[in-house]
């Protein structure tokens, strides 16, 4: 016990984040306060849908979205094409799942009281902690990246950032914040599985841990939005790239986290073959349109998504593009793998114009986070130190105060 609690595990840096991950849940917290309070009685659409499938899966009736069984639950604003049949044809079980399996620890007279606001914070307790979670794997990530400042840097942008709040609290805004999570952890699970394999031991059963870890990543990913499955062939692109001289076993172990993924996804179904068959066949996998690209309101759309998900990036990201294409030296893989792995959620995004977009953009803002967090903390080791510890601490000043400024004026 003695060896756990030491300096290198509880520093500064430690209780420093922690302090950071907690303000984070607090603003979150705060939203769903807020949105509660305006609300009344009454819950959204799109949450009640969600929320009725997967108690009626819970309780041992028809899979959530695969079909929905009375198309009576189904909100008008739900009748679309994204339904063929009553399939969801954009997501699993999962969310449902996610959304109603918190209330299973109340007992029946409470769930008979109806949308009581003692029992509605339950559902949404799943989505605030993927929230501190995903945020939690930010730290650790760019921490061993980009070392501590870079670190608390990427933190503090990531915990006070509109977007990842709203996500979070799932504040009329659709639960993005699972695939977030899930993109974020193939992409740095298989980055992490690669380094493994220089260890001389028996690749498969030494890296069964993050493997399955891998294919939890992976089905959180899918399950949560069935086109985010092009987050398989970079978890591929990283286990080959990084252990060139152990691509046989990168790819069995690719192979093996994909297999674990889909095992995961059918369980989502409680391993009914024909529901998870029947909503495979009416999957949308890639709804992308390449006409968005023509269209150059569409980038400017983009940009102010992003900007305004993280507004300290209106800054930091042109200085981190500028130093990365004049300075070799930030050019290394721990900053160019999460900027490329943005660009290419960022192409996605915009190429997906409807709301599987948006799914798309929210998981970049991590790797951009860390790109630019990564690129600042080179530039910390430059004779401009105190300047840009100046700049940077007056713009995190900043950005804070207008975060916490926006969250007071929320009426719901």
């Amino acid at each position: 016990m003695g060896r756990f609690f030491t300096r290198e595990r509880f520093g500064r840096p430690q209780l420093a984040a922690a302090a950071l991950l907690m303000a984070f849940l607090a603003q979150a917290s705060w939203l769903v306060h807020r949105e509660f309070r305006a609300s009344g009685e009454t819950i959204d659409a799109g949450e009640q849908l969600r929320l009725a499938a997967g108690w009626q899966q819970l309780q041992g009736g028809a899979i959530a979205g695969a079909p929905y069984p009375d198309t009576r639950i189904l909100p008008l604003a739900f009748y679309r094409d994204d339904y063929h049949g009553n399939f969801d044809s954009e997501h699993s079980p999962l969310l449902p799942l996610v959304t109603a399996a918190p209330l299973l620890i109340l007992p029946q007279r409470m769930l008979d009281s109806g949308f009581s606001s003692d029992w509605r914070w339950l559902i949404r307790i799943p989505f605030l902690a993927a929230g501190v979670f995903l945020g939690a794997s930010l730290w650790y990530v760019a921490r061993r990246l980009c070392g501590n400042h870079g670190g608390l840097l990427a933190l503090g942008l990531y915990c006070f950032s509109p977007a990842m709040i709203q996500a979070s609290a799932v504040w009329h805004t659709e639960p993005e914040i699972l695939g977030a999570w899930g993109w974020f952890g193939t992409i740095f699970t298989s980055i992490a599985v690669a380094h493994t394999l220089y260890a001389p031991r028996e690749v498969v059963l030494w890296n069964w841990r993050r493997i399955v870890l891998l294919g939890v990543a992976l089905a959180i990913a899918v399950g949560s939005q069935f086109s985010m499955i092009v987050v398989v062939p970079p978890a591929l692109f990283f286990l080959l790239y990084l252990a060139p001289i152990r691509r046989g076993a990168g790819f069995v172990i690719w192979i093996t986290a994909c297999l674990a993924g889909i095992f995961l996804l059918f369980a989502s179904y409680f391993f009914r073959w024909h529901a998870f068959a029947e909503s495979m066949r009416h999957a949308v996998f890639w709804g992308a349109t390449w006409h968005s690209f023509m269209v150059p309101g569409v980038y400017a759309q983009v940009a102010g998504l992003i900007f305004r998900g993280c507004a300290a990036l209106a800054m930091l990201l042109p200085v981190a593009l500028v130093a990365y294409a004049l300075w070799p030296r930030v050019r290394y893989f721990g900053n160019t793998a999460p900027g490329l792995v943005a660009l290419l959620l960022i192409i996605l995004g915009i190429a997906h114009p409807h709301e599987a977009g948006a799914g798309f953009l929210l998981a970049s803002m991590p790797f951009l986070l860390i790109f630019v967090s990564g690129v600042i903390a080179d530039l910390l080791e430059t004779s401009f130190r105190l300047l840009i510890i100046s700049c940077i601490s007056g713009l995190m000043i900043a950005y804070v105060l207008f975060d916490i400024a926006n969250l007071i004026r929320v009426k719901g």
